[in-house]
């Protein structure tokens, strides 16, 4: 390093922070370092790296850097009353404190914010990174935000994005629901079913109705029951659910809507005497259930990992090749399914 400052005539710790992407560099001086160490062959060192990344982290934090994350759900207060997205933020926060950063939020439906507005503020800011959390209806981010995108490093988290397509962390839907498939056959049902919204199956790339098929290729065909994904509907017309129930004669089903429970009580049909249920994504309002802890809060941490390691490795803008980061789910025992060894029939 020292040979590199020699030639670039700067200071070492102007190399060090040039070659860190430091923006506290003048473009200029960092292409002329960078072109000094190209030149004297200068490679950075990853177990030294590694090792004051160590030391830095059992620091006490300091100066904390700040990174923006953007509400992209349609309601300004998600981060704060919806029953999924408060978990990632959290985690994006603890992890976040962790490294030494902090968050300014963003609302991306704010309709006085486009893109180049954006961008100006972060700018101004000094915010170097994105976090994208809160999508819950669609892949796809806001057109006039096109042009924010290719000029930060940014991670999504809790879905993936397919316009653009960015690096995202989110719990592995397909594996969640082939475990609680498992799960429920353990306990003896023979014909557990899926009740998932298509918009939201949709949403994870049919993960969920995935990991049901794959689920069920344990069963006989005639036990393989095919699901119900007009939940949204069936809030307006619950005899849409009622006839599908009566057709198919699930043993256990597999949800994310706990109103699931009352359209089988209108049936007469009661938890766990009658039928299993399992909460695909435990939350509040449904912890007495059986079912699969997603550990959204992790998927936050993971989001924020992945953008600290974008940051160091200067990865910037929409990536030809997006990374994908997949937190399993555990299963938590609860009141609606029956005791292990019970059995069944059909």
């Amino acid at each position: 390093m020292a040979a590199v400052a020699a030639a670039a005539g700067v200071s070492k710790n102007t190399v060090s922070l040039a070659l860190r992407g430091d923006p506290q560099i003048p473009a200029a001086t960092r292409a002329r370092i960078e072109a000094a160490a190209g030149a004297l062959g200068y490679t950075r060192n990853p177990v030294v790296a590694e090792l004051m990344g160590e030391l830095s982290r059992s620091r006490t934090a300091g100066f904390r850097r700040t990174l923006a994350l953007v509400n992209a759900n349609e309601d300004e207060r998600a981060f704060e009353r919806h029953p999924t997205i408060p978990h990632y933020v959290a985690g994006c926060r603890e992890r976040g404190a962790a490294l030494g950063y902090t968050f300014d939020v963003f609302w991306l439906h704010d309709p006085e914010l486009d893109g180049a507005r954006l961008r100006r503020i972060l700018q101004a800011r000094g915010i170097r990174g994105i976090i994208v959390t809160g999508l819950m209806r669609g892949n796809v981010l806001p057109e006039r935000f096109a042009g924010l995108w290719p000029g930060f490093p940014c991670v999504v988290t809790g879905v993936r994005t397919r316009g653009p397509t960015l690096p995202f962390c989110c719990v592995d839907h397909h594996e969640l629901v082939v475990e609680a498939v498992e799960r429920v056959l353990r306990l003896g049902y023979r014909r557990p079913a899926l009740v998932v919204d298509g918009v939201i199956d949709r949403l994870v790339d049919r993960r969920f109705s995935a990991g049901m098929w794959v689920g069920q290729q344990a069963l006989p065909a005639a036990r393989r029951v095919a699901g119900f994904y007009e939940v949204q509907a069936a809030r307006e017309r619950p005899g849409l659910f009622e006839n599908w129930f009566r057709r198919a004669r699930p043993d256990a089903i597999l949800t994310l809507n706990r109103r699931v429970r009352e359209w089988l009580g209108r049936l007469g049909v009661e938890a766990p005497r009658d039928i299993g249920l399992v909460q695909l994504e435990r939350r509040r309002g449904t912890m007495n259930w059986a079912g699969m802890d997603q550990h959204n809060d992790i998927a936050g941490a993971a989001a924020v990992d992945l953008l600290a390691g974008m940051l160091q490795g200067h990865e910037g803008g929409v990536p030809a090749f997006p990374r994908a980061t997949l937190i399993g789910g555990s299963w938590c025992d609860g009141a609606t399914v029956r005791v292990q060894g019970q059995g069944g029939g059909e």
